[in-house]
């Protein structure tokens, strides 16, 4: 990094007084009081960053009908591995930022920041270089062949050259939480979900560039919610500072460590979704893959809920864990279980009640589409129930700095027993059986998470860390 650069952005920042503050709001502050505060910008966040891929679902799906729905589908795991990427660094940097502020270890603070930046723009220019040189065999590896192929170029065709820009959405937006400004990250991410919103509209309708104008209205909306957090590092409310010196490859192990559950949970839903096409086109058809489209998009939705609880939670509970304040933590906790319970009972009574309202929303519809949505809705949607709070309980685990406890988590319930049933089922008991994969999955793996918080919360009131 230059020199000069690296000491423009070390000027930067209120300085002590101003730390200070923000680490006496989560450390002493009204537990109830601060949490809401949060949650309300993490929901915020969490859900706007979901209106790109939404937004998108429905102009494409009304302008194109199911194939335009099917080829979004088939492109959905291209933003399990952006979004997931984002979160490795975004998730594990803000964790170890927090955890050694809540220690008054401000330069260790701040070098993991500078390390997490660095990396976020390494990963991303890799990651644009194998969309690039490697398109056409991912989206047939995604599940895509015939006519879908060329639907899910066009729409890639700006995305891949705009990678950085949601790779950085997501982590800028998580330090940002830790760093004060939960309102910045929302209102950046607002912002540049309301122009995708108009800016999809036009580009799809008026201009009539269907699928290639939602995928440039998604990546100019990335862009202002970018330049729009970049604003706090001119700041003097930021704390957030460049510095050199330190080893940079054990910090990234600590970050790359201390992030991969939430990594994973986003990579795995990519793989996940990539067995799911592959299934369903051989077993179901395109139809049945258009519905599944909004299934993904909804599932987002229901997903951000989980995040934004986690991201809510987790710098309180980081903080004070570096700070040994157990009973903080556990209040925090007590408001999150909460929150994740309203949540998923929320999306499952929409799903159960409303499933062809919420398919007409997402595409132009044909009579077999109408006829198959509402039993794939229905079935699919009871794994709402426990998603938020599965979701969560990887955030908690890692904001406690249990590791191997949220790694265990993510990977049951990212790949090992939903992969195995998505694989299993259909062959054993007919196509319709595939869409029970996840409410089954999603009932084992809440078991093991309620388990394994119970116990951190024993250990919390017994004293130990």
């Amino acid at each position: 990094m230059p020199v000069a650069l690296s000491g423009f952005f070390a000027g930067l920042g209120k300085g002590r007084r101003g730390r200070e503050r923000a680490t006496v709001d989560l450390l002493r502050g009204n537990i109830k009081q601060t949490y809401f505060r949060y949650l309300g910008a993490a929901f915020g966040s969490a859900m706007l960053a979901a209106v790109y891929s939404l937004v998108d679902m429905a102009m494409v799906g009304q302008y194109q009908g199911p194939d335009g729905a099917a080829a979004l589908a088939v492109v959905a795991p291209v933003w399990n591995i952006l979004y997931s990427l984002g979160m490795l660094t975004g998730m594990g940097g803000s964790v170890l930022y927090s955890a050694y502020r809540g220690q008054g270890r401000v330069r260790e603070a701040n070098r993991v920041f500078t390390v997490a930046l660095g990396t976020t723009v390494v990963i991303a220019c890799l990651v644009w270089a194998g969309l690039v040189v490697w398109e056409v065999p991912l989206i047939r590896l995604f599940g895509g062949e015939g006519e879908l192929i060329p639907l899910a170029q066009a729409y890639l065709y700006p995305v891949k050259f705009c990678v950085p820009l949601f790779l950085l959405n997501q982590m800028l937006a998580a330090f940002l939480r830790n760093d004060g400004r939960p309102a910045l990250a929302t209102g950046a991410v607002v912002a540049g979900g309301v122009f995708n919103i108009f800016g999809d509209y036009y580009l799809v309708f008026v201009a009539d560039l269907g699928i290639l104008g939602a995928g440039i209205a998604t990546c100019m909306g990335a862009g202002i919610a970018v330049l729009l957090m970049a604003t706090h590092f001119l700041s003097r409310k930021s704390t957030l500072r460049l510095v050199r010196g330190g080893r940079t490859l054990p910090t990234v192990g600590k970050i790359g460590v201390t992030g991969f559950s939430a990594f994973f949970v986003d990579i795995a839903m990519g793989i996940l979704t990539i067995l799911f096409n592959r299934q369903i086109m051989a077993w179901l058809g395109t139809d049945a893959l258009a519905v599944y489209g909004v299934l993904v998009n909804v599932s987002t939705l229901v997903k951000c809920c989980g995040y934004s609880v986690g991201q809510a939670a987790q710098p309180i509970l980081s903080q004070n864990h570096g700070a040994r304040q157990g009973a903080r933590i556990l209040g925090v906790l007590r408001y999150a279980l909460y929150t994740a319970a309203a949540f998923g009972v929320g999306w499952t009574a929409v799903l159960l009640l409303f499933p062809q309202p919420l398919i007409a929303l997402f595409m132009a519809t044909t009579a077999q589409v109408l006829a198959i949505a509402p039993g794939i809705l229905r079935t699919y949607g009871l794994s709402f129930l426990l998603l938020p709070f599965n979701v969560f309980s990887t955030y908690y685990l890692q904001a406690v700095l249990r590791p191997g406890s949220a790694f265990g988590v993510s990977v049951v319930r990212g790949l090992v027993l939903s992969g195995g049933l998505i694989l299993a089922l259909p062959p054993l008991f007919g196509g319709q059986a595939l869409w029970w994969a996840m409410p089954i999955t999603e009932g084992v793996v809440a078991l093991g998470a309620a388990a394994l918080m119970a116990r951190s919360a024993r250990g919390l009131r017994a004293g130990k860390y």
